[in-house]
């Protein structure tokens, strides 16, 4: 794999896993600050990162040793309404910034894994950014945000409240590949 590609994926991979864990520790928040429909977007939408963490460790299987990683990364522990802003602002940087260039650099190299890689979280990112702004909304007006049940394709991390899809938009999965937050 070409140098530069790797490092993205290394990064992405850590920004990723830092995405995963911080919608954990705002998911509890929000259930602490009474929104548990809040807590449970942002428990699925950790899994959601979760699984584009896999996939771009995934495409790291040939790399070997010790890396520092430096990724984007939203901190602070604030309000449910501040955490959401949080996590529009982070998942907007990487549909505007980081991703787009990651694409591109894999694109350039040759390096289809990577491509698909960056191609799968970039769309769902979109999806998450949307969700989290609904969320944002009905939290400022002091509500719980209305939510059925949210969907989670464990193959690109696409995310879709209601019934799973026949087949995922993204990646074309099955529905039996969407794992349901209820």
């Amino acid at each position: 794999m070409h140098d530069m590609t790797a490092a993205n994926l290394r990064s992405a991979y850590g920004g990723e896993s830092m995405a995963h864990m911080r919608y954990m520790i705002w998911g509890a928040k929000a259930e602490g600050d009474g929104f548990p429909n809040v807590a449970r977007l942002f428990r699925a939408i950790a899994y959601a990162e979760r699984v584009h963490a896999t996939n771009h460790f995934t495409e790291l299987r040939e790399e070997r040793g010790g890396y520092l990683v430096a990724s984007m990364a939203e901190f602070g522990l604030g309000s449910t309404s501040d955490n959401l802003q949080g996590g529009i602002d982070g998942e907007t940087f990487e549909i505007n910034e980081m991703y787009p260039a990651y694409l591109e650099v894999a694109r350039s190299q040759g390096e289809r894994g990577a491509r698909l890689s960056f191609h799968y979280a970039l769309s769902a990112e979109k999806v998450h950014a949307r969700m989290f702004a609904d969320a944002k909304g009905s939290v400022d007006r002091g509500k719980d945000i209305e939510l059925g049940p949210v969907q989670v394709c464990e193959l690109c991390g696409y995310t879709a409240e209601g019934d799973a899809p026949d087949k995922c938009p993204i990646c074309g999965a099955t529905r039996e590949s969407f794992r349901t937050f209820a």
